[in-house]
């Protein structure tokens, strides 16, 4: 069992929080303001922290600015501060979870939870013009999980996961991989 650290995502989503300044404006998330995005990342975080304590577990994430509330800067950042510090612990990493709903391994869960935190990450950061980076271990193994999900076949698996794969050449960059295997286009632009 391979222990990561959720930090540096949290982290840099964090990071990413300071320079949103139109809740309205587009994502690279077909239908989804940025406002509908951070709903999201809010609700992923506490869900996530959840299933890392093993309480709960039926916390869904919803996409809905509406939902979002004018203490949004103040909240996130706690709640991703919460949902890292979460997965250190090493048993949050055991037995069995419960995340929106669906029970997996605690190991599946920390990896879903990071996968979540790079992937709208790369999407905020894309939103509002904004530079994102990962760090090798955290970009290798979000990458195995969502190449999992990829292949011929796996069209049912990713259903309200990812969506279809984007063709990206096998040279690029292992983050625009990474993007375009989740459904995204890494030339995407809000303009």
């Amino acid at each position: 069992m391979t222990i990561l650290d959720l930090g540096p995502a949290a982290q840099r989503m964090t990071t990413l929080l300071d320079g949103v300044t139109d809740l309205d404006g587009p994502t690279p998330c077909a239908d989804t303001s940025v406002g509908d995005l951070l709903d999201h990342v809010d609700g992923l975080s506490t869900a996530f922290a959840m299933a890392a304590q093993k309480v709960g577990g039926d916390q869904r994430a919803s996409a809905d600015a509406s939902k979002l509330g004018d203490d949004w800067r103040a909240r996130i950042p706690e709640r991703l501060a919460t949902l890292a510090e979460a997965w250190r612990d090493p048993e949050a990493w055991t037995g069995m979870t419960k995340a929106g709903g669906v029970e997996l391994p605690g190991e599946l869960g920390g990896v879903v939870a990071l996968d979540e935190l790079v992937i709208h990450g790369w999407d905020l950061a894309k939103a509002t013009g904004q530079p994102f980076d990962v760090d090798d271990e955290t970009l290798a193994a979000c990458h195995g999980f969502v190449a999992q999900f990829s292949g011929p076949g796996q069209e049912a698996s990713r259903e309200g996961l990812f969506g279809p794969p984007v063709v990206v050449p096998d040279d690029a960059p292992l983050l625009d991989r990474l993007i375009g295997l989740s459904g995204r286009d890494p030339g995407w632009s809000p303009g």
